[in-house]
Protein backbone atom coordinates (compact mmCIF):
# COMPACT_ATOMS: atom_id res chain seq x y z
CA UNK A 1 0.00 0.00 0.00
CA UNK A 2 1.39 3.40 -0.99
CA UNK A 3 1.89 6.22 1.49
CA UNK A 4 -1.06 8.08 -0.08
CA UNK A 5 -3.36 5.05 0.11
CA UNK A 6 -2.26 4.35 3.67
CA UNK A 7 -3.01 7.94 4.67
CA UNK A 8 -6.48 7.81 3.10
CA UNK A 9 -7.17 4.49 4.82
CA UNK A 10 -6.27 5.90 8.24
CA UNK A 11 -8.38 9.00 7.59
CA UNK A 12 -11.29 6.82 6.46
CA UNK A 13 -11.14 4.75 9.64
CA UNK A 14 -11.06 7.89 11.76
CA UNK A 15 -14.12 9.27 9.97
CA UNK A 16 -15.89 5.93 10.32
CA UNK A 17 -15.43 6.04 14.08
CA UNK A 18 -16.91 9.55 14.16
CA UNK A 19 -20.07 8.74 12.21
CA UNK A 20 -20.60 5.56 14.22
CA UNK A 21 -20.85 7.47 17.49
CA UNK A 22 -24.19 7.13 19.22
CA UNK A 23 -26.73 9.94 19.17
CA UNK A 24 -27.97 11.04 22.58
CA UNK A 25 -31.64 10.79 23.47
CA UNK A 26 -32.46 7.56 21.62
CA UNK A 27 -35.16 5.48 23.33
CA UNK A 28 -36.79 2.43 21.68
CA UNK A 29 -40.58 2.34 21.72
CA UNK A 30 -40.74 -1.46 21.90
CA UNK A 31 -37.23 -2.81 22.67
CA UNK A 32 -36.40 -6.30 21.46
CA UNK A 33 -36.38 -9.35 23.70
CA UNK A 34 -33.60 -11.69 22.49
CA UNK A 35 -35.30 -14.78 23.90
CA UNK A 36 -38.56 -14.02 22.10
CA UNK A 37 -36.75 -13.17 18.88
CA UNK A 38 -34.80 -16.42 19.13
CA UNK A 39 -38.02 -18.44 19.31
CA UNK A 40 -39.48 -16.96 16.12
CA UNK A 41 -36.51 -16.18 13.89
CA UNK A 42 -35.76 -18.65 11.10
CA UNK A 43 -32.60 -19.02 8.99
CA UNK A 44 -32.55 -16.47 6.14
CA UNK A 45 -34.76 -14.01 8.06
CA UNK A 46 -33.69 -10.38 7.82
CA UNK A 47 -33.67 -8.42 11.06
CA UNK A 48 -34.12 -4.69 10.52
CA UNK A 49 -32.77 -2.36 13.20
CA UNK A 50 -33.44 1.26 14.04
CA UNK A 51 -29.91 2.42 14.83
CA UNK A 52 -28.84 5.24 17.13
CA UNK A 53 -25.62 6.37 15.44
CA UNK A 54 -24.91 9.54 13.49
CA UNK A 55 -24.72 7.38 10.40
CA UNK A 56 -28.12 5.87 11.23
CA UNK A 57 -29.68 9.32 11.27
CA UNK A 58 -28.40 10.02 7.76
CA UNK A 59 -29.55 6.66 6.39
CA UNK A 60 -33.04 7.05 7.90
CA UNK A 61 -33.28 10.53 6.37
CA UNK A 62 -32.05 9.46 2.94
CA UNK A 63 -34.36 6.43 2.81
CA UNK A 64 -37.31 8.08 4.59
CA UNK A 65 -37.56 5.05 6.84
CA UNK A 66 -37.37 3.92 10.45
CA UNK A 67 -34.77 1.26 9.60
CA UNK A 68 -31.08 2.08 9.20
CA UNK A 69 -29.45 -1.35 9.45
CA UNK A 70 -30.10 -4.96 8.46
CA UNK A 71 -28.69 -8.18 9.91
CA UNK A 72 -29.09 -11.70 8.55
CA UNK A 73 -30.16 -14.61 10.79
CA UNK A 74 -28.20 -17.83 10.22
CA UNK A 75 -29.53 -19.93 13.11
CA UNK A 76 -27.04 -22.59 14.23
CA UNK A 77 -24.90 -22.38 11.08
CA UNK A 78 -21.92 -21.16 13.12
CA UNK A 79 -20.03 -23.18 15.73
CA UNK A 80 -20.97 -22.39 19.34
CA UNK A 81 -18.55 -20.13 21.21
CA UNK A 82 -15.74 -22.05 22.93
CA UNK A 83 -16.25 -20.02 26.10
CA UNK A 84 -19.87 -21.15 26.34
CA UNK A 85 -21.17 -17.66 25.73
CA UNK A 86 -24.22 -16.56 23.80
CA UNK A 87 -24.28 -18.05 20.28
CA UNK A 88 -23.64 -15.68 17.38
CA UNK A 89 -26.63 -16.09 15.11
CA UNK A 90 -26.68 -12.80 13.18
CA UNK A 91 -24.31 -11.83 10.38
CA UNK A 92 -23.97 -8.17 9.53
CA UNK A 93 -21.69 -5.76 7.72
CA UNK A 94 -20.04 -3.27 10.06
CA UNK A 95 -18.40 -0.14 8.69
CA UNK A 96 -15.10 -0.61 10.52
CA UNK A 97 -15.09 -4.30 11.47
CA UNK A 98 -16.27 -5.67 8.14
CA UNK A 99 -18.56 -8.72 8.00
CA UNK A 100 -19.00 -10.11 11.51
CA UNK A 101 -21.28 -12.41 13.51
CA UNK A 102 -23.06 -11.09 16.60
CA UNK A 103 -25.52 -12.47 19.19
CA UNK A 104 -29.16 -11.44 19.39
CA UNK A 105 -28.50 -9.48 22.58
CA UNK A 106 -26.59 -6.92 20.48
CA UNK A 107 -29.93 -5.33 19.62
CA UNK A 108 -31.68 -5.78 22.95
CA UNK A 109 -32.23 -2.04 23.30
CA UNK A 110 -33.37 -1.27 19.75
CA UNK A 111 -36.57 -1.30 17.76
CA UNK A 112 -36.40 -4.25 15.36
CA UNK A 113 -38.50 -5.93 12.68
CA UNK A 114 -38.35 -9.47 11.29
CA UNK A 115 -38.73 -9.77 7.50
CA UNK A 116 -39.07 -13.34 6.19
CA UNK A 117 -38.67 -14.43 2.55
CA UNK A 118 -41.94 -16.13 1.64
CA UNK A 119 -41.76 -19.71 0.31
CA UNK A 120 -37.99 -19.69 0.01
CA UNK A 121 -37.05 -23.26 -0.97
CA UNK A 122 -35.05 -25.23 1.60
CA UNK A 123 -32.14 -25.62 -0.81
CA UNK A 124 -32.06 -21.89 -1.54
CA UNK A 125 -32.33 -21.14 2.17
CA UNK A 126 -29.16 -23.15 2.73
CA UNK A 127 -27.47 -21.37 -0.16
CA UNK A 128 -28.17 -17.84 1.10
CA UNK A 129 -27.07 -18.80 4.62
CA UNK A 130 -23.83 -20.25 3.20
CA UNK A 131 -23.36 -17.10 1.11
CA UNK A 132 -23.34 -14.98 4.25
CA UNK A 133 -21.21 -17.36 6.32
CA UNK A 134 -18.57 -17.56 3.59
CA UNK A 135 -18.18 -13.77 3.70
CA UNK A 136 -17.37 -13.55 7.38
CA UNK A 137 -14.19 -11.57 7.86
CA UNK A 138 -14.56 -9.63 4.63
CA UNK A 139 -13.15 -6.15 5.09
CA UNK A 140 -14.08 -2.91 3.38
CA UNK A 141 -11.82 -0.43 1.67
CA UNK A 142 -12.09 2.82 3.62
CA UNK A 143 -9.65 4.83 1.50
CA UNK A 144 -12.44 6.50 -0.46
CA UNK A 145 -13.44 9.12 2.08
CA UNK A 146 -15.98 10.66 -0.31
CA UNK A 147 -18.31 7.83 0.63
CA UNK A 148 -17.91 8.71 4.30
CA UNK A 149 -17.75 12.51 4.28
CA UNK A 150 -21.25 12.94 2.89
CA UNK A 151 -22.71 11.14 5.91
CA UNK A 152 -21.28 13.65 8.38
CA UNK A 153 -24.31 15.85 7.67
CA UNK A 154 -27.18 14.31 9.66
CA UNK A 155 -29.72 15.57 7.13
CA UNK A 156 -27.94 16.51 3.90
CA UNK A 157 -30.07 18.81 1.68
CA UNK A 158 -30.76 16.26 -1.06
CA UNK A 159 -33.90 16.25 -3.26
CA UNK A 160 -36.05 13.19 -2.53
CA UNK A 161 -35.59 11.49 -5.96
CA UNK A 162 -31.79 11.57 -5.55
CA UNK A 163 -31.54 10.25 -1.99
CA UNK A 164 -31.40 6.55 -2.83
CA UNK A 165 -28.76 7.18 -5.50
CA UNK A 166 -26.70 9.07 -2.97
CA UNK A 167 -26.24 5.86 -1.03
CA UNK A 168 -24.47 4.28 -4.01
CA UNK A 169 -21.94 6.97 -4.92
CA UNK A 170 -18.18 6.64 -4.82
CA UNK A 171 -16.17 3.42 -4.75
CA UNK A 172 -19.04 1.29 -3.50
CA UNK A 173 -16.93 -0.44 -0.84
CA UNK A 174 -17.96 1.70 2.16
CA UNK A 175 -21.50 1.68 0.78
CA UNK A 176 -21.67 -2.09 1.15
CA UNK A 177 -20.94 -1.68 4.84
CA UNK A 178 -23.57 1.04 5.23
CA UNK A 179 -26.50 -0.40 3.30
CA UNK A 180 -28.09 -3.82 3.03
CA UNK A 181 -26.19 -4.69 -0.11
CA UNK A 182 -24.53 -7.83 1.22
CA UNK A 183 -27.92 -9.26 2.24
CA UNK A 184 -29.37 -8.24 -1.13
CA UNK A 185 -26.51 -10.03 -2.90
CA UNK A 186 -27.25 -13.20 -0.93
CA UNK A 187 -30.87 -13.30 -2.09
CA UNK A 188 -29.98 -12.30 -5.63
CA UNK A 189 -27.58 -15.27 -5.77
CA UNK A 190 -30.64 -17.58 -5.78
CA UNK A 191 -32.81 -15.17 -7.83
CA UNK A 192 -35.11 -14.39 -4.92
CA UNK A 193 -36.80 -10.98 -5.52
CA UNK A 194 -36.67 -8.06 -3.13
CA UNK A 195 -37.90 -5.01 -5.04
CA UNK A 196 -37.18 -5.71 -8.72
CA UNK A 197 -37.95 -3.24 -11.46
CA UNK A 198 -41.10 -4.31 -13.32
CA UNK A 199 -41.32 -3.46 -17.01
CA UNK A 200 -44.10 -4.19 -19.49
CA UNK A 201 -42.95 -5.95 -22.65
CA UNK A 202 -45.32 -6.10 -25.62
CA UNK A 203 -45.42 -8.98 -28.12
CA UNK A 204 -47.93 -10.45 -30.59
CA UNK A 205 -49.47 -13.91 -30.89
CA UNK A 206 -50.18 -15.83 -34.09
CA UNK A 207 -53.45 -13.91 -34.52
CA UNK A 208 -51.60 -10.58 -34.33
CA UNK A 209 -53.13 -9.76 -30.97
CA UNK A 210 -50.94 -7.77 -28.62
CA UNK A 211 -49.82 -9.48 -25.44
CA UNK A 212 -48.26 -7.49 -22.62
CA UNK A 213 -46.09 -9.34 -20.14
CA UNK A 214 -44.42 -8.14 -16.96
CA UNK A 215 -40.68 -8.78 -16.92
CA UNK A 216 -38.66 -8.46 -13.70
CA UNK A 217 -35.31 -6.70 -13.90
CA UNK A 218 -32.79 -7.12 -11.09
CA UNK A 219 -31.76 -3.82 -9.56
CA UNK A 220 -28.10 -3.40 -8.73
CA UNK A 221 -27.44 -4.56 -5.18
CA UNK A 222 -25.81 -1.23 -4.24
CA UNK A 223 -29.23 0.44 -4.47
CA UNK A 224 -30.91 -1.69 -1.81
CA UNK A 225 -31.57 -0.19 1.61
CA UNK A 226 -32.93 -1.69 4.85
CA UNK A 227 -36.46 -0.46 4.25
CA UNK A 228 -36.69 -2.39 0.94
CA UNK A 229 -37.10 -5.65 2.86
CA UNK A 230 -39.95 -4.06 4.80
CA UNK A 231 -41.64 -2.76 1.63
CA UNK A 232 -41.04 -5.88 -0.45
CA UNK A 233 -44.20 -7.84 -1.37
CA UNK A 234 -42.08 -11.00 -1.21
CA UNK A 235 -41.05 -10.67 2.45
CA UNK A 236 -43.47 -11.29 5.31
CA UNK A 237 -43.31 -9.11 8.42
CA UNK A 238 -43.24 -11.37 11.48
CA UNK A 239 -44.21 -9.83 14.82
CA UNK A 240 -43.42 -12.07 17.83
CA UNK A 241 -46.01 -10.34 20.03
CA UNK A 242 -48.72 -11.56 17.63
CA UNK A 243 -47.20 -14.99 17.09
CA UNK A 244 -47.34 -15.67 20.83
CA UNK A 245 -51.14 -15.64 20.75
CA UNK A 246 -52.02 -11.98 21.26
CA UNK A 247 -55.45 -11.34 22.79
CA UNK A 248 -56.30 -7.70 23.39
CA UNK A 249 -58.98 -8.74 25.90
CA UNK A 250 -56.29 -10.03 28.24
CA UNK A 251 -54.42 -6.72 28.46
CA UNK A 252 -54.22 -4.86 31.76
CA UNK A 253 -54.83 -1.16 31.26
CA UNK A 254 -54.03 1.59 33.71
CA UNK A 255 -57.03 3.75 34.52
CA UNK A 256 -56.83 7.24 35.96
CA UNK A 257 -58.45 7.52 39.38
CA UNK A 258 -61.80 9.35 39.33
CA UNK A 259 -61.59 13.06 39.91
CA UNK A 260 -62.66 14.25 43.31
CA UNK A 261 -65.70 16.47 43.26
Amino acid sequence: MSFFDNTLDRLGRRLARIIQKEVSGYAPFTPSDPETLGRYLQPADVLLIEGNQKLSTAIKYLTQSTWSHAAFYVGNALSPPEDGGEPKVLIEADLTKGVIAVPLSTYRHFNTRICRPVRLADEDQRKVVSFMVERLGLQYDLKNVIDLLRYLLPTPPVPTPWRRRMLALGSGDPTRAICSTLVAQAFQSVHYPILPEIRDVASYDENHRQIVREILHIRHYSLFTPRDFDLSPYFEVVKPSIETGFDYRQLNWYEDPPEQG
